[in-house]
């Protein structure tokens, strides 16, 4: 196999460690999205390649690195992953306006800012700010409901909405709440897992738990939602796909003046019974062309976790 100098020069050293990254972490990822040989002699960064198309992707790819880092723009291995797959079909320029032109969805309770990391998180984010009702579809790890929550967080907290409420139906993928110990409230709760790590990332766990106990947050089974108007709230259901037809009707009408509501789910992971339609499904053809009502559709590249994941869900694609 062939050893091959790549052509990128770098600023300073401060850059050169920021874009290899703690120990090769970001190296290390690209060795295994690429399934190639990458290491650092000196300032210098060779590949074992025989494919010369590899050669010029990664150089395009650190040269992108390179340009955030002088930036001042922190680069994790998330990125690093995003930014591989967008140079498939973006130019370099683009990606590198992307995350010039970051938009951020609330601050960490230390303050640390939190962005909008692919341009269909942005473009949720707008669709969001711009209607009353959003539809996110698209497969896990792509932000959906994460997003949601955080943008939720931020409006509380600058006083425009009262209240969050977040609710999920109780559909059990192959497991049976019945057998769990506890309440209601005992049994649901790790379902609505993903829910509470946004919470506790931008408020923290005591206020969060606070919040909570106020009532200003609410978490809940979907079914706690019949006979309520929600009004001047933010109101996220989460794995929608898993809801009846009558349960989403049940769902949407439930919104009052001076309230977003967010349906989030995965058309790919549909626990109901096969004769069955998913409320998600019947709602996005129903109402998508009606004035104030958005449907956003996150797609594979949107998917920013361990790489294995992406080949994982390329697997199972292939074989439906």
């Amino acid at each position: 196999m062939k050893l091959t100098k790549l052509d990128v020069s770098f600023t300073n050293i401060h850059t050169f460690s920021e874009v290899i990254g703690i120990n090769d972490r970001h190296l290390n990822v690209l060795n295994k999205l690429f399934n190639t040989v990458i290491f650092t002699k000196g300032d210098a960064i060779h590949i074992k390649s025989d494919d010369t198309s590899t050669k010029t992707r990664l150089e395009t790819i650190f040269g992108i690195l390179i340009k955030l880092v002088d930036q001042n723009i922190d680069i994790s291995e998330r990125d690093v992953i995003y930014i591989a797959k967008l140079s498939e079909q973006m130019d370099a320029e683009d990606i590198v306006d992307h995350y010039l032109k970051r938009v951020e969805i609330t601050k960490t309770l230390t303050g640390k800012p939190i962005y909008a990391k692919t341009f269909n998180q942005k473009r949720y984010l707008k669709s969001i700010e711009q209607n009353d009702l959003t539809f996110a579809i698209g497969p896990a790890g792509t932000g959906k409901t994460y997003v949601a929550v955080l943008h939720a967080v931020r409006l509380l907290k600058n006083g425009h909405i009262r209240k969050i409420i977040l609710t999920r139906p109780a559909v059990e993928a192959g497991e049976n709440l019945g057998f769990l110990p506890g309440d209601l409230k005992e049994k649901i709760d790790p379902y609505l897992r993903p829910l509470y790590d946004a919470l506790y990332e931008a408020l923290g766990n005591k206020q969060t738990d606070d919040l909570i106990e106020k009532g200003v947050i609410e978490i809940a089974p979907l079914a706690y939602m019949r006979g309520r108007t929600l009004e001047n709230a933010y109101v996220v259901l989460d794995e929608a796909q898993n809801t009846t037809r009558g349960q989403m009707k049940l769902f949407l009408t439930r919104l009052g003046f001076d309230s977003k509501m967010i349906v989030t789910g995965d058309l790919t992971q549909i626990d109901l019974p096969k004769n069955a339609e998913s409320g998600l499904v019947h709602a996005t053809r129903l109402l998508k062309d009606v004035d104030g009502i958005a449907v956003i559709r996150f797609e594979r590249i949107d998917v920013i976790r361990h790489p294995l994941i992406q080949k994982i869900l390329e697997r199972y694609d292939d074989e439906a």
